[in-house]
């Protein structure tokens, strides 16, 4: 085990369209917060919806849920000295922003990466269905995604390797004061009398 790092517990929000690589970055971090000793939990959409948030839909107002659901989740880890890290598109600004108010300490990251190079990794083929109208409510194509105006930290993931995001993250937790890679001071000894 590496050194420990300390932490206060914090939330990091990845936002940003399907294949942007807010899962891949996840991971990362989580596999690298760890190797540190800090506790941290990943809320990836996906799984999120097939446990928590079964049978809500695609609409504006079950999408919200959703996040709400989500970030009530983040809160309860973060308020309790957990790293969360939510992996949702959250295509909407004002639920985000909601999220971000009730949460403590929260660090939102904005997964950059234009269509065309979606659609190119996409292996399911779903963004070229949805660009020739086949799919419905697609987010970022027939769906709205509003970005971002005040991510902390913006990774534009077709320039750059998920592993240097996810070391940037942690310089930004670090920043923030969420995060702290001193080790911990080792307690003081109960046996040593004061002079």
């Amino acid at each position: 085990m590496a050194e420990p790092w300390t932490t206060t517990g914090a939330t990091v929000w990845f936002t940003g369209l399907s294949g942007a690589g807010k899962t891949t970055i996840s991971e990362i971090l989580a596999r690298n917060l760890r190797e540190h000793d800090v506790r941290v939990e990943i809320l990836d959409g996906d799984v999120v919806r097939e446990n928590l948030s079964k049978g809500l839909g695609f609409s504006k107002e079950d999408r919200d849920i959703n996040i709400r659901r989500i970030g009530f989740v983040c809160d309860l880890l973060s308020r309790n000295g957990v790293i969360a890290i939510a992996a949702a598109i959250s295509p909407y600004r004002e639920v985000r922003d909601e999220v971000r108010s009730n949460t403590t300490n929260f660090l939102e990251v904005y997964a950059r990466c234009p269509i065309d190079v979606l659609s190119d990794r996409d292996v399911k083929g779903l963004y070229k269905k949805a660009l020739a109208g086949e799919i419905k409510n697609f987010t970022g194509v027939s769906d709205p995604y509003e970005e971002p105006l005040n991510s902390e930290l913006v990774v534009d993931t077709d320039r750059g390797t998920p592993e240097e995001y996810a070391d940037r993250i942690v310089d930004a937790l670090e920043e923030k004061g969420y995060l702290s890679r001193r080790p911990a001071p080792a307690a003081a000894r109960h046996d040593e009398v004061p002079a």
